[in-house]
């Protein structure tokens, strides 16, 4: 075995990459460790393409085991299942930077495995599974135009920091992960405290200057493995059949696109195509010969056709393909208080996108339990993202959510998160569910717009409105342009999909994918101020229809109600085998949970029902006060007097001189047990024990 290694420092992280001990029958395989934190990443490339394959099939699979925390998995078979969402969300971070650096034409199977086996819980696994992921690849000597690095950049009383530990994210203001080659970005994932478009993209550099060790130490690992290149060449182009469909269908692709409504439009191109088909092969396959050409291959240079079309447009300043300039956000339509039981409901429309958004208030018990390797946590701000065929006038597979939906309800969750109020000042488990019922272009940011109404119309007490926009570039040499609000067309067309979310005062999210190189400063620069311009105009009009949250949560919501005791008499409110608590809500229907501290939170249907067990709870934890007078039971009677049961869990004595005014002779001819009397309290001595009085004189009557 010839293991190789490489080691760099990386902020305050000491990075080892190591190759050609482990997974050597793999196209290229990196044991990639951040202190503590290690990874197995593989690459492996089909030699061959299948034939008339028109798309690359590139698969990135992340797992991670939990023999890495030194955990066994639960469940019945004890073992790691489904990938979790946390997996999933890691495998679309590194599946979208690498994506666009495989060249055009390049269609043989590619699977990337990253499996973490080590586990340190203040270092998240995300940016050496990055660059462990381009570090294989690199070593495969696939078609591939890396080698590309990443970071993770935070942002503390500002400044920016590289790498941040998991305690460091507490406390700061920003979350962002780069990633890129030597030249250019490539893709960004962030979440933000309400900061500016000026720090968020010094943070953008600052990454992209940092992840320069990492591409680094990459390079001169597959420089001392000496890695063997393959030798593939991208298909030629048939100039003489792409001059042809141009002759046949330009002006036809340029009239379809400039038909605005988006099934229309589709269908007109559809009918274009089908005619270069026929126009080209239909007369040969008439007359039983083989056509010239094949017609997946004319159907590809067909949509090349539209797309240099669109793009040749809109860089000459032309209408875009439903009118627009390049800063006009498209029509927006408000409601709020859409369904009627809901806790809180809106619908948002933006031209041909919608989103019908829905908030539940739930309980402290609905929160969701994370079993991760860094440790179990509780997430009290559950966001479902859901995209059903029919929103784009199409059948599908009704199911588990795929990729693409978790990825997108994370993004719009991120949107949302910095305006949330925190559990004391809102102690309820908040559910989002965007459901898409029409798309054309950025339904995750209209899930952003659509929730923030849904959390007012639900009197959650969000810090400010939030609004998203998906911002799109086209560039070609020097020309560019940077396109507010794109359409589903102009994301597939163009060059960039550029999505800022935020409120009034700055950003939330950021979302950035490049599909190629050469994006410079001043082009992400110009996309955040135009970015900005429209999520202004977006809050404008989401404003004239709500602008703050209601003042009460619905009626159909729990009621939730909060108070504290001491931590001494947590035993007493719980009671022997929780028999007190359980009483507690069969009485009453109010569901109770205690915290150590002695925070007890109290949620219930209705304010009856919480004010009934808050009363019993207060009973139960009250001091008993000299003088005052109790209603209770009596709970045992004895020669000598009667024990009565004056307040939960407390008993006190009535000496049978303080029965009556009058003289006594047996207890049982005065009370019974079970009969409910009144009692006053005379005294507490210092073992504890009290005295009760039930003579009328006491008592007042």
């Amino acid at each position: 075995m010839n293991k190789i290694t490489q080691t760099f420092q990386f902020g305050k992280h000491k990075v080892t990459m190591e190759t050609g001990e482990i997974a050597r029958q793999a196209g290229g395989a990196v044991m990639i460790d951040v202190d503590g934190t290690s990874l197995l990443v593989t690459a492996v490339a089909k030699k061959e393409s299948e034939e008339g394959r028109d798309f690359f099939p590139l698969t990135v699979n992340y797992q991670e085991k939990t023999y890495a925390a030194g955990k066994i998995p639960g469940g019945f078979f004890r073992r790691e299942g489904r990938p979790s969402e946390e997996e999933t969300l890691i495998a679309r971070l590194i599946d979208r930077p690498i994506r666009p650096l495989f060249p055009e034409g390049f269609t043989n199977e590619v699977q990337v495995i990253v499996t973490v086996i080590s586990i340190n819980p203040d270092v998240s696994p995300e940016i050496p599974a990055i660059i462990g992921s381009s570090a294989a690849l690199a070593l495969s000597g696939v078609p591939f135009d890396g080698p590309l690095g990443a970071a993770k950049v935070g942002y503390r009383d500002g400044e920016y920091l590289l790498n941040p530990s998991l305690k460091e994210l507490e406390t700061s203001d920003l979350e962002l992960v780069v990633a890129g080659t030597k030249d250019a970005v490539l893709m960004v994932e962030s979440e933000a405290n309400l900061l500016s478009e000026e720090v968020m993209l010094g943070a953008v550099v600052y990454g992209h200057q940092a992840l320069q060790a990492a591409i680094t130490a990459i390079d001169a690992l597959v420089a001392e493995t000496g890695v063997e290149h393959w030798d593939w060449t991208a298909p030629e182009k048939d100039t003489a059949l792409q001059a042809q469909i141009k002759q046949l269908a330009f002006d036809d692709f340029t009239t379809a696109y400039q038909i605005s409504e988006k099934l229309k439009r589709y269908d007109r191109v559809q009918e274009i195509t089908d005619n270069i088909v026929a126009e080209l092969i239909g007369e040969a396959l008439a007359n039983g010969e083989e056509p010239r050409w094949d017609e997946k291959v004319i159907r590809e240079y067909a949509h090349d056709l539209e797309k240099a079309i669109v793009r040749q447009r809109i860089l000459d300043g032309q209408p875009r393909i439903d009118g627009r300039d390049s800063k006009t956000v498209r029509p927006i339509y408000v409601r709020t208080g859409v369904l009627p039981r809901t806790h809180g409901s809106a619908l948002f429309t933006r031209g041909e996108t919608q989103a019908l958004v829905v908030t539940t208030l739930g309980t402290a018990r609905d929160a969701q339990i994370i079993d991760a390797l860094t440790g179990e946590r509780k997430d009290d701000f559950l966001f479902h993202y859901n995209f059903p065929p029919f929103s784009v006038g199409e059948t599908g597979f009704i199911g588990s959510p795929k990729r693409r939906e978790i990825g997108h309800g994370r993004l719009a969750k991120r949107g949302v998160a910095a305006v949330m109020p925190t559990t004391d000042e809102f102690p309820y488990t908040v559910r989002i569910v965007s459901e898409i019922t029409e798309s054309n272009g950025s339904s995750s940011m209209a899930s952003v717009c659509g929730s923030s109404l849904a959390l007012m119309d639900a009197g959650v007490p969000v810090k400010a409105p939030v609004a998203g926009i998906a911002m799109g570039l086209i560039k070609d040499a020097d020309k560019f342009a940077v396109l507010t609000d794109i359409l589903g067309d102009e994301d597939h067309l163009g060059d960039m999909d550029f999505k800022v979310a935020g409120s009034q005062e700055g950003i939330t999210a950021l979302q950035m994918d490049i599909k190629i190189q050469g994006i410079t400063r001043e082009i992400m620069q110009i996309a955040l101020e135009q970015a900005k311009e429209a999520r202004l105009h977006i809050l404008g009009e989401m404003a004239k229809v709500v602008s703050q949250p209601s003042a009460d949560v619905s009626e159909y919501a729990p009621r939730y109600m909060t108070m504290n005791i001491s931590p001494d008499k947590i035993k007493d409110v719980i009671g022997k085998g929780g028999a007190t608590i359980r009483q507690i809500t069969e009485d009453t229907g109010a569901t109770v949970d205690i915290e150590n501290d002695g925070k007890i939170t109290i949620a219930a249907v209705d304010k009856e029902q919480a004010d009934a067990a808050m009363q019993m709870i207060k009973e139960i934890t009250a001091e008993p006060e000299i003088g005052k007078i109790y209603s209770g039971v009596v709970a045992k009677i004895m020669d000598f007097g009667a024990f009565v049961t004056f307040m939960p869990g407390r008993d006190g004595l009535v000496h049978i001189s303080q029965l009556r005014d009058e003289r006594v002779e047996n207890t049982a001819d005065v009370v019974s047990e079970g009969e409910s009397v009144r009692v006053k309290l005379l005294e507490i001595d210092r073992q504890g024990k009290v005295r009760l009085t039930m003579k009328p004189s006491e008592l007042g009557e």
